[in-house]
């Protein structure tokens, strides 16, 4: 009876450390691979990630973040795949996240949105420039896998796109679609009432799975939550601004307690702490600079 016991719990730590091995790729401290779906996987560099599927041709990547994640990548990509990465797909300009793209520029196609192209060549960005360009919507296919890029509109930049992997049903859009979580900061860079329209068109696409740029896997009821959340706060900066109240008197003011437990809402008073900022006072900055440069008659 011991005997079989312990055989039981030698195969029952088999079978969760093999599981674990199909699911986290690679990892250290700053950087692991995990899969989302099908073949398409989620690669972490600190607080950024990307995307990338893997296919019999080879790899569709997305965002190489910086040159040593880049280069961590690349060689994981090798040594577990033995693939080259074919396509890598640029979310949007910001150097945060598209920075490094040379590691790859030996074997890959760069594909981006046409108006992040013109800015990586005019403000000079340390990466690969991009081969292929696009307007509006693009499709790759390799090896059997799709994905699809489309640009829905100005939102945290002029030029992000999201891609879409249909067959696995995921959906891999950047920094303007956060999972429970308030906006970044002031909305530095940043177009407001578009950026909702733009929401409002990822909800009407077809998927389940929504990797973001930053923090945890949602769902596309995540997209509906975070446009509510900037219609919220659009509307009730709007109202305080119409009735003479300074900036300083709306973030005393303020209160959208049905996202009170959302990331960055509230913080601990740590400056320290890395993952309880506090950036719902610095929302209600940038709405109402945007609501100041774009303000409508009463």
């Amino acid at each position: 009876m011991k005997m079989n016991r312990l055989t039981l719990a030698s195969l029952l730590t088999v079978l969760f450390l093999a599981f674990g091995a199909i699911w986290t790729l690679a990892q250290d401290a700053d950087r692991d691979i995990e899969r989302i779906a099908g073949e398409v996987y989620r690669f972490r560099n600190k607080f950024h990630y990307s995307v990338f599927a893997v296919t019999p041709e080879g790899i569709i990547a997305t965002d190489p973040i910086n040159a040593e994640a880049a280069a961590w990548l690349k060689e994981a990509l090798q040594r577990r795949f033995n693939q080259p990465v074919k396509y890598l797909i640029y979310s949007h300009e910001h150097p945060d996240h598209i920075s490094g793209g040379e590691v790859f520029a030996d074997t890959a196609i760069v594909v981006a949105h046409e108006r992040a192209k013109a800015k990586i060549v005019d403000e000079q960005r340390r990466t690969a420039i991009p081969h292929l360009t696009f307007t509006d919507r693009m499709r790759i296919e390799l090896g059997g896998t799709t994905v699809e890029l489309s640009y829905v509109g100005r939102n945290h930049s002029d030029n992000s796109i999201v891609m879409r992997f249909p067959k696995e049903r995921v959906l891999f859009a950047v920094d303007f679609i956060p999972i429970e979580t308030v906006a970044f900061r002031d909305f530095h860079d940043a177009y407001i009432e578009e950026w909702i329209d733009s929401l409002e068109r990822v909800e009407r696409m077809d998927f389940d799975i929504l990797a973001p740029g930053h923090g945890r896997v949602g769902t596309r009821d995540h997209v509906r939550q975070f446009r509510e959340y900037m219609q919220d706060l659009h509307r009730e900066v709007l109202k305080h601004a119409r009735a003479g109240m300074s900036l300083e008197e709306m973030q005393q003011t303020i209160r959208l307690p049905k996202y009170e437990k959302w990331l960055g809402y509230q913080s601990d008073n740590n400056p320290n702490n890395p993952n309880n900022p506090n950036w719902f006072p610095m929302n209600i900055a940038g709405m109402y600079r945007y609501i100041q440069n774009h303000r409508r008659p009463n």
